[in-house]
């Protein structure tokens, strides 16, 4: 019996859909570490589970785990899908010698200075970037790249907590927020302009096993910056050509620029208007907005699964044809405060409903939720990629979500 510890710090759907595909894998026991308690049925799929105060913390992480070892013996895999728990998880696999990405690894994707550093000595495309830990070293990168840039921690995720900058006022007040200082410095990049895709891998042996591409309507950004859009993510079915193939390569090389041996990646990245590839960040973990659920409906597989193969068994069953267009429209509104109406449902169902495959509409009374992926959602598939978007436009400009 294989013991595998997956930190699952918070009882949310997107990461019990990872636990459960371990869990459903031959000979293996399954351990928790947990800030909160699984309820029901979640809390069954642990054949064990250890709670800490703090499941982001690797010093707490590895009492835990280290408890686990002494009432079940050797760990075998030491998992977890929350970016923010890459780093900490590198550490207790070294200090237990299981195998996995180690600390060095986890820090060149969490860090973006450090990952831009190293994607651009290895001849990769990037956003201009700078370490600001003062006004000085933000007025010099002023000069190098004007306005707008972006700002973010060093160690962001997705789009949180980044701001598009359009003047030195705004500059000085980001840098005021995000507390700049050289024991906390904060990262600035130029403003990509152009079409913002990304590309995933479930990479095995320092090889990328399984790709796939998404285009985003509108940008991540502007997505972050009018928390009331309701926007989309597009799976295209074709995926060879001249739109997907430079972009492919980059991708491929950006993972093993950056050593990783196994695990899912996601990068995003932009086509400018000149034709030119930028990576905007890559990080190593399954990818959020639906896109591990959408590739599944893309490709009539498990790709949930097939990660847990991968990480744990070290095999991957693929390849699958990409059998679909598949795209996700995020259901959002404007007002603040809880679900109150969900209007436009029957439109929407009666209009586009026959390309439906999964949907979970807003709870009424359920608080706003503080995700850019809204309080709902609205998978739809079909043959052809140009039905795929025009159901998701369809989607979105019907369907309303009111707050109160």
């Amino acid at each position: 019996m294989r013991n595998v510890i997956f930190a699952a710090p918070f009882p949310r759907e997107t990461t019990y859909r990872f636990v459960k595909a371990v869990a459903r894998l031959e000979g293996v026991r399954l351990l928790g570490v947990v800030a909160e308690l699984p309820p029901g049925a979640d809390g069954r799929l642990f054949d064990d589970v250890v709670q800490v105060r703090d499941a982001l913390d690797a010093g707490q992480l590895l009492q835990a785990a280290q408890e686990l070892v002494r009432r079940h013996g050797p760990i075998h895999r030491v998992l977890g899908v929350l970016e923010p728990l890459q780093g900490p998880l590198a550490e207790v696999r070294r200090a237990l010698g299981v195998e996995g990405p180690t600390p060095e690894t986890a820090e060149l994707f969490r860090d973006k200075g450090r990952m831009k550093d190293a994607l651009r000595a290895h001849g990769l495309p990037c956003a201009r970037h700078r370490v600001i830990t003062s006004w000085a070293e933000a007025e010099a990168f002023i000069g190098e790249v004007g306005f707008p840039m972006v700002v973010k921690p060093t160690d962001g995720m997705g789009c949180k907590a980044t701001w598009r900058i359009a003047d030195q006022e705004q500059l000085r007040g980001a840098l005021s927020a995000l507390q700049a200082s050289p024991s906390h410095p904060v990262i600035a990049e130029e403003f990509l302009k152009g079409r913002e895709y990304s590309f995933e891998t479930i990479t095995l042996g320092g090889v990328p096993r399984f790709t796939s591409f998404t285009r985003y309507f509108p940008t991540p950004l502007e997505v972050v910056e009018n928390p009331w859009i309701q926007w989309a993510v597009v799976h295209p079915r074709e995926v060879e050509g001249p739109e997907f193939d430079d972009a492919r390569e980059l991708g491929v090389r950006a993972v093993k620029a950056l050593g990783l041996d196994t695990g899912f990646t996601h990068m995003e990245w932009f086509r400018r208007e000149d034709g030119s590839l930028a990576i905007g960040e890559i990080a190593a973990r399954p990818p959020g907005a639906q896109i591990v659920t959408c590739n599944n409906y893309v490709h009539d597989a498990d790709l949930y699964r097939a990660w847990a193969r991968a990480v744990v068994d070290g095999a991957f069953d693929g390849p699958w044809a990409r059998r679909y267009a598949v795209g996700v429209a995020f259901l959002r509104g404007i007002g603040r405060g809880r679900v109150m109406r969900v209007t436009g449902v029957a439109e929407a169902n009666a209009k586009v409903g026959r390309h439906v495959v999964e949907s979970r509409l807003p709870q009424l009374g359920a608080p706003r939720s503080d995700s850019y992926e809204g309080d709902g959602y609205v998978i739809v598939r079909d043959p052809e990629v140009e039905v795929v978007k025009a159901s998701l436009k369809t989607i979105v400009e019907t369907i309303r979500v009111e707050y109160a």
